[in-house]
């Protein structure tokens, strides 16, 4: 069985240079999406949405390969916004609005999503401290999702440590590009803060933009 693996298919969406700037062109694709607001590092409702999000894309994984169609679990991504933009420069993370995502296969549709859905619900009610409940798990929607053209980079460090970086983008490298910010800021986590120092953290920064 061969296991599909988007890092490898679509090598130029997961990867970047830090230092640099890359324009690329990022292509419709399918999701597994959830809403919310907050600070990420104290508000439980956040650790919930991202448990559900893996929660639901394993047992997807496991429901396809049980019909031969295996794939590797992509990265964690997510979309940040607010009312006041001036939040992200002050750091008030409770203004924080977001829309954490993860990649999917094409073979992914609603009725597959509805019966891992049930499963996976049934599975956390039983659970002693399960990382999801079963009402954030249906807040989980099917969406498919397309930037088209975008810059990227790669920050390394903690994310607490992008704003310098960001600046550069948006100040410097668009206005000379004669491009201008189209979407929302998109973050690519391509490893697990659980896991490793925050030094260490490799995170792909991505603006969707428009020629002026």
């Amino acid at each position: 069985m061969q296991k599909l693996d988007f890092k490898k298919q679509d090598k130029a969406l997961y990867t970047a240079k830090a230092g640099s700037f890359a324009l690329i062109d990022v292509p419709e694709m399918a999701f597994l999406m959830i809403d919310g607001a907050g600070d990420p590092n104290s508000d439980p409702a956040y650790a919930r949405a991202v448990g559900a999000l893996y929660a639901l894309s394993y047992g997807l994984k496991f429901h396809g390969k049980a019909r031969g169609l295996d794939h590797v679990v992509p990265p964690l991504e997510g979309l940040w916004w607010a009312n006041d933009m001036a939040s992200f420069e002050t750091g008030d993370k409770a203004q924080w609005k977001w829309r954490m995502m993860i990649r999917q296969p094409d073979w992914v549709n609603a009725a597959e999503l509805a019966a891992v859905l049930e499963a996976t619900q049934a599975k956390m009610v039983k659970k002693k401290d399960a990382p999801t409940d079963a009402a954030t798990l249906g807040n989980v929607r099917l969406e498919r999702f397309a930037e088209g053209l975008s810059v990227q980079t790669l920050h390394l460090g903690p994310y607490d440590e992008e704003a310098p970086l960001l600046r550069e983008l948006h100040e410097s490298y668009l206005p000379q590009q004669g491009l201008h910010p189209h979407g929302l800021h998109h973050e690519i986590y391509l490893n697990d803060p659980s896991r490793v120092a925050p030094e260490k953290l490799r995170t792909i920064l991505r603006q969707p933009v428009g020629r002026i």
